[in-house]
């Protein structure tokens, strides 16, 4: 049975009793603790936390999943890998134990015929939680289950929890029995190779405290509501129902494999270390068409970088495995027309998806050029000082700026007979991953326990937001934090956090920047907004300080937002959308949105493309967007149903999440987007939009830059201003302005190289006279000093060349001549093949005279090149490198 038929009856088995089928959620979570989603039930983790309520009292949903904790274990086992699917039924308050136990029997053991899965119920063994009784009963007196295939196991293995205080409860795991030739019997208690585990029912019961780990917290009680949450391996089962070994050899990874053994000519299982390839390259090739798909690009932070990393990892591997050229193009088009069975909107997105792959491959053979570079002299550097380990910050620097995986770094200094500080950089590796979760937790909740705005949710529910409709209105306070702590009163100068029943603030979201303004009380006391963000869905909150009086819980208010803000960010955002649909005009759909902010007067609009948009393109789509100004086009906002927006060609943006009800933006005829956001009312209210110019912010991902009304005309009409003020230097009417400045730049370019020239041959002029006047220390022929100040590198270096060549090749020589370019000292240094067979060698010479000049540097034994920042130090340099000649020689 294919994985899609799997999933295909999954779906209908639980749509069939009464269950709502939910869509996958994008990879992207909606979470500020998560990068990616990573278990079936996160999209659902609102409901369970009491945060939302449900849509339905049963859910149903085969959910994409992404884990890159143990990602260098991947392609090792055949156990590990980074995406799967995971298969999910959810119960809030509705059917319990039974319920679930007999919808999980009745799937698996129904013939195919039937629906089912058709397993052999003989070889399914169940493990429950030490004392669920209740469960076992179940399974035993209900279900039919011999006692003998039940089990017990403990708090480790068979209890859920969030980790965090709330709802947990036991587990009960359905086990599938491989046969004897995957190990010995005694069921999954004893191996859990051979008993493989399927599907598991989570009965979220009781409420837990705070503590570590899995086993260590309190149980505080039952929960009010009984839910489950269960969870099956779509890659597992299908292992099994297609009676392959392992996931790798199931259909939607095996025909990876195959593409990759055409492209290199290897045969998987014929070699360890190539199987590990092989695996690793078609887990981390699916993965990365999922992410890419669900609008994630390649970058150095973030879920940007889990992306970066899995693909340089799979096209290392292929590398590994012999391929020379480019291989994204294939192996990707295998994944699409494989998992697009599955999620339809991969082949509909196949040219964007193949456009950032295709450009991250691009950026990473160009980057294993220059890291190797990079590498090679830290390498050096290393072995010179007599150490034996790449440092961590070095492995780090290769990762961080040339997008090094470290196992590539591990290999390559292997070769070189080095190990590296592992240690090290995954220290500074998790300070860079813990600083920027910390920073995007620290946006939405201010530091503050979400818990305190969960029970404000609690107690009061989500806050209305008015400001579609006014800039002001009446409201109450219902939530009060001090300093990130709940209090009932606020005195003058206090930062707050407040929460109303009702806004008409905008809170930050959609790309779209919080309101500002003020929040009166009926005391006469005053609170300043600076921000306004949703820590947790539907709760805004207000974060500011207490200007004037005292702010109490409860308290009638009068919340009014800073009007002339609010429109300057309507006209950004109405401007983005413009923008986007302008581009994709001229573009095709690959132009799709990869992030935007819109701000007072002006807008960032981030969009896929491998290249660099052409100038003529860029004009003409900021022509088309003024032109639709000037047709005043009505901008409407109206609530439909996802499926009904998707059917008018509403445009969504990558990594959003959306409910069952959307807001559709529509801009006459022109635009239509899913948008949350706020708007002007007709395109004419624009005035005029400015593209200040487009540039890289990743691989296959592009940013235009934009100015909107008023901060338009101001940067149009200090350009004038510009222009004005060149015609008179030029003497020449604006359209000359081009050709008279090139003209003038390409005289001062001649003029440039003429000078570089005359001062050229004027260093070299020195040659014989230095090469004349080398000093003999112990049978060198020593050559040192100081040339002119303002020599550059390059003409010290051909200097040093050319005096090392008129000394006769028989004597040993060397040449170390020094310069100061710009108040910084520098050196070259060069040794003859007599000097080199005396252990004399240029990088050894370079670097003690590095170092007494305060830098570094390094090179070949032939000629190496350092500096420093101490120009005074020269002379000392000189003399550092003669005693080490007198030392050496």
């Amino acid at each position: 049975m294919e994985s899609a038929e799997i999933r295909r009856r999954w779906l209908s088995f639980f749509e069939e009793r009464g269950h709502t089928v939910v869509p996958s959620a994008s990879l992207i979570a909606d979470d500020p603790t998560l990068l990616l989603v990573n278990a079936g039930m996160v999209p659902f983790k609102p409901y369970f936390l009491g945060e939302t309520k449900p849509p339905a009292p049963r859910a149903t949903s085969v959910q994409k999943c992404v884990r890159t904790p143990d990602i260098e274990e991947v392609g090792k086992t055949t156990r590990h890998g980074t995406f799967f699917q995971m298969c999910g039924n959810f119960s809030f308050g509705d059917y319990f134990k039974e319920g679930a136990i007999k919808y999980a029997w009745e799937l698996l053991t129904s013939s195919v015929a039937d629906g089912g899965y058709g397993l052999e119920p003989e070889k399914l063994w169940i493990t429950v939680y030490l004392d669920d009784d209740e469960a076992e009963t179940i399974w035993r007196d209900v279900i039919g289950v011999p006692a003998e295939r039940i089990q017990r196991l403990g708090k480790k293995d068979n209890f859920w929890s969030m980790g965090v205080p709330g709802p947990c409860g036991p587990c009960s795991e359905i086990n599938y029995d491989r046969g004897p030739e995957f190990g010995v019997e005694g069921g999954p208690a004893v191996n859990d190779e051979r008993y493989v585990e399927i599907w598991n029912l989570v009965f979220m019961q009781y409420e837990r405290g705070a503590g570590d780990g899995k086993e260590d917290f309190p149980i505080l009680g039952d929960l009010p509501s009984k839910n489950i949450d269960t969870g099956l391996g779509l890659e597992r089962l299908a292992m099994i129902l297609q009676g392959v070994q392992n996931m790798y050899e199931t259909d939607t990874l095996r025909v990876v494999m195959d593409k990759a053994t055409e492209l290199t000519g290897v045969r998987y299982g014929a070699a360890r270390n190539t199987d590990v390839s092989m695996r690793v390259v078609a887990d981390h090739i699916r993965t990365s068409v999922m992410l890419i798909g669900d609008g994630v690009t390649p970058g150095n932070e973030g879920r940007g970088y889990v992306l970066r990393r899995i693909m340089r990892r799979a096209i290392r591997n292929m590398r590994l495995m012999g391929a020379t050229g480019p291989v994204v193009q294939d192996l990707v088009d295998v994944v699409i027309n494989t998992m697009g069975q599955q999620y339809p909107e991969l082949v509909t997105d196949r040219k964007r998806i193949e456009t950032v792959a295709l450009a991250e491959e691009a950026a990473f053979l160009k980057a294993v050029k220059g890291g190797t570079n990079i590498l090679d002299t830290a390498v050096t550097e290393t072995k010179a000082a007599g150490g034996t380990v790449l440092s961590g910050d070095k492995a780090f620097l290769l990762h961080d700026t040339w997008g090094f995986p470290i196992d590539l770094t591990l290999e390559m200094a292997a070769e070189q007979g080095l190990t590296v500080d592992e240690p090290g950089f995954r220290r500074l590796m998790q300070e860079q991953r813990d600083r920027a979760k910390a920073d995007a937790k620290a946006k939405k909740t201010g530091h503050a326990d979400v818990s305190s705005y969960r029970e404000i949710a609690d107690s009061a529910g989500a806050t209305e937001f008015t400001g579609y409709s006014t800039n002001q209105g009446e409201s109450t306070i219902v939530g009060l934090l001090v300093n990130g702590v709940p209090a009932p009163a606020a005195s003058e100068g206090d930062d707050v956090e407040v929460v109303l029943d009702r806004t008409p603030f905008y809170a930050e979201g959609g790309g779209q920047l919080a309101d500002q303004g003020r929040i009166k009380l009926d005391s006469g006391a005053v609170i300043v907004v600076r921000d306004v963000q949703q820590p947790v869905p539907g709760v805004s909150v207000h974060k500011g300080s207490v200007q004037v009086g005292e702010v109490t819980v409860g308290a009638s208010a009068y919340a009014a937002i800073d009007v002339n803000r609010r429109r300057a960010i309507a006209r950004a955002h109405s401007a983005t959308h413009l923008t986007h649909q302008a581009l994709r005009d001229a573009l095709g759909p690959t132009a799709a949105q990869a992030g935007s902010e819109n701000s007072p007067g002006r807008f960032r609009f981030d969009f896929g493309s491998p290249n660099a948009v052409p100038g003529t393109v860029l004009t003409d789509v900021e022509q088309k967007i003024n032109d639709v100004l000037s047709r005043e086009l009505d901008v409407t906002a109206e609530i439909m149903s996802i499926d009904e927006a998707k059917k008018q060609g509403a445009i969504a943006e990558f990594g959003e999440k959306y409910g069952e009800r959307v807001r559709v933006v529509t801009i006459g005829d022109f635009s239509k987007e899913l948008c949350g956001g706020t708007h002007v009312g007709n395109t004419s209210q624009l005035g005029l939009v400015k593209l200040l110019g487009e540039s890289s912010i990743g691989s296959g991902v592009r940013r235009v830059e934009a100015l909107v009304g008023v901060d338009a005309y101001n940067f149009l009409a200090k350009e004038h201003t510009v222009v004005a003020q060149l015609q008179e230097l030029v003497k020449g009417r604006p359209e000359e302005l081009p050709e008279k400045i090139a003209t003038m730049l390409g005289k001062l370019k001649d003029a440039e190289k003429e000078i570089e020239k005359f001062r050229a041959e004027k260093v070299l002029q020195a040659a014989a006279g230095l090469a004349a006047g080398a000093q003999d220390v112990r049978g060198v022929a020593v050559v040192t000093g100081q040339v002119p100040d303002g020599t550059g590198a390059d003409d010290l270096r051909k200097l040093v060349l050319d005096v090392r060549g008129r000394i006769p090749g028989d004597r040993p020589a060397v040449v170390a001549l020094f310069a100061v370019a710009g108040d910084r000292p520098l050196t070259v240094i060069a040794t003859n093949e007599a000097a080199r067979e005396r252990g004399l060698k240029a990088g050894d010479l370079v670097r003690t005279a590095a170092k007494t000049l305060g830098g570094g540097g390094g090179g070949k034994p032939d000629v190496a090149q350092g500096g420093g920042q101490n120009p005074a130090a020269v002379g000392d340099a000189i003399a550092a490198v003669e005693r080490l000649v007198g030392e050496t020689a």
